[in-house]
């Protein structure tokens, strides 16, 4: 078996970064742009985090990308 067969998983590591203001606390996480580009991420667009365990979120789009077939969709009129 070679190493080939293995999955291969991007990493880069970002830190969390906390802003704390008044009556409020907001936590922000960026990630690189490679990813974004990489997942073809748009701008607007709605993600939602879900909690496997203490130590992995997963990031998951709401739309399903497969349709878009190089750009975007506009609404009919």
């Amino acid at each position: 078996m070679s190493g080939y067969d293995k999955e291969v998983i991007m990493g880069y590591p970002t830190k969390v970064q906390l802003i704390n203001r008044k009556k409020s606390q907001q936590w922000y996480i960026n990630f690189p742009a490679a990813i974004a580009q990489a997942m073809q991420f748009e701008r607007g667009e709605v993600v939602e985090w879900n909690i496997q365990d203490r130590q992995t979120l997963i990031l998951k789009r709401k739309r399903d990308t497969r349709s878009r077939a190089g750009g975007k969709k506009r609404a009919a009129r």
